[in-house]
């Protein structure tokens, strides 16, 4: 085991073996609450400088805890979500089918190495990962001892919405806003696990617009002759962010109690407003930013699609207003929780993780084991990206200045030798990206 730690260190590979990792040092294990919202880009947010949308409650978390301003998800939902269970990515697993999961990868989860060091764990919201009413047991089979998510490309989210609780279909959901019963789930969960540490993922609806592929159009809001605009969206995604930390608070929990705030991708083009005659209507999304209006690049491996908010609150341990530049992917979130709580994998052959811990920048040693030097996402196994916060390099062999030419207007042809250890490190990243991965093949 030593002989490949330190091999892997001399590559500067992102691969991690599963392995036991102790509780950490800073004290207590928390209570973890995450929570990734749906279709939000950074420049929707007020603390990263929005200027479209009030956003009162997600911004406290920025004023009570940190900050990331280099946090990279997939491009689009499903594989961010993925790669966030699994700690691998999504070119790592096979590139799992929209809306599937490998069935081989359900027991190596999340859920599951919290599970293992004595959480309580349980999601609500979107699930995405198969049609429930095929599979009522597969977020139990992936860790999650309670769930209460929507039937994704099965019913509605929102209004009148199709919702499973723990291998049922709640009846009484369909007189609800769909964001209030998931809320609602998580706090009564919350309250009743007062007395162990737990795991709450929220994995918000908001602000993603509503399902397109049914027999039917889903219906409006009562007394609506449209669906929710964005904006509308973004206002209640910041209200039921709010009923969340409420309950910590409400609960005494705040303090040990650690909670964290991303996206799946960046801010959607365009959101459907209206279903006339069959056909559904969308209006383009765009956010005041800067006093610019910046469309949204949701599909977008650029930076309006892979640069996502990260937000991190726990009182007593993360300094209240800071910031960091550490660079973040989607994988991360696996070793970071299991550090924090103290759990462990099972061993499964030669798998291995990508993702690296942040728990050092969490528990109050701003010690970080082994930082991520570089980060990654793709559209598909053929389109991906590894990243410095200053430097990115795509497969392709474009290679962009980002920290100038973030909307990358203009490939660098000639590089100056202050890039040169970046480009160095991003050239043998991209060449040693798949070592020891069973895919792709």
């Amino acid at each position: 085991m030593m002989r490949f730690c330190r091999l892997a260190l001399m590559l500067c590979s992102a691969l991690v073996v599963w392995n036991p990792v102790p509780a950490s040092a800073a004290g207590p294990r928390p209570n973890i609450v995450l929570i990734m919202a749906d279709d939000v880009g950074c420049e929707t947010l007020g603390c990263y400088g929005g200027q479209s949308y009030k956003t009162p409650h997600i911004d406290r978390l920025a004023t009570t805890g940190l900050k990331f301003t280099h946090c990279y998800a997939m491009p689009v939902c499903h594989p961010t979500r993925t790669c966030l269970l699994s700690g691998r990515y999504p070119r790592h697993q096979g590139n799992p089918k929209w809306g599937s999961y490998p069935r081989i990868d359900e027991s190596y989860t999340l859920a599951h190495a919290l599970r293992s060091a004595g959480y309580r764990t349980a999601i609500a919201g979107k699930w995405q990962l198969a049609l429930l009413s095929k599979d009522l047991r597969q977020p139990h089979r992936m860790g999650f001892d309670d769930y209460c998510v929507f039937g994704w490309h099965e019913g509605p989210r929102y209004h009148q919405p199709l919702v499973f609780q723990n291998s049922r279909v709640r009846t009484d959901a369909v007189t609800q806003y769909g964001p209030t019963v998931y809320t609602r789930y998580l706090a009564d969960f919350m309250a009743a696990n007062t007395d162990k540490p737990f795991f709450a993922f929220f994995s918000m609806a908001l602000c993603h617009d509503v399902t397109d592929d049914l027999e039917s159009p889903v219906p409006y809001a009562t007394g609506k002759d449209h669906y929710d605009t964005y904006a509308e969206m973004m206002a209640q995604m910041d209200v039921h962010v709010g009923h969340i930390t409420t309950a910590i608070r409400k609960l005494g929990l705040e303090k040990n109690t650690l909670v964290l705030f991303t996206t799946d991708n960046g801010t959607a083009k365009r959101s459907l407003h209206q279903a006339e005659n069959g056909k559904y209507i969308r209006r383009p999304v765009s956010s005041r930013i800067g006093g610019k209006l910046v469309p949204g690049g949701k599909g977008n491996l650029s930076d309006d699609g892979t640069h996502v908010p990260l937000l991190a609150s726990w009182p007593g341990r993360i300094k209240p207003g800071t910031t960091t530049d550490q660079l973040v992917d989607m994988s991360d979130f696996l070793p970071t929780l299991r550090e924090l709580a103290g759990g462990h994998q099972p061993p499964r052959g030669a798998t291995r993780i990508d993702g690296h811990s942040f728990a050092g920048l969490l528990d109050g040693s701003r010690r970080l084991k082994d930082p991520r030097r570089w980060a990654y996402a793709e559209r598909g196994v053929k389109r991906f990206f590894v990243r410095t916060q200053n430097w990115k390099l795509y497969n392709n062999g474009r290679l962009f200045h980002v920290a100038v030419d973030v909307n990358e207007k203009s490939p660098v042809t000639r590089a100056p030798a202050s890039a040169a250890a970046d480009i160095k490190l991003l050239s043998h990243a991209m060449a040693t990206i798949d070592d020891g991965h069973a895919f792709p093949k």
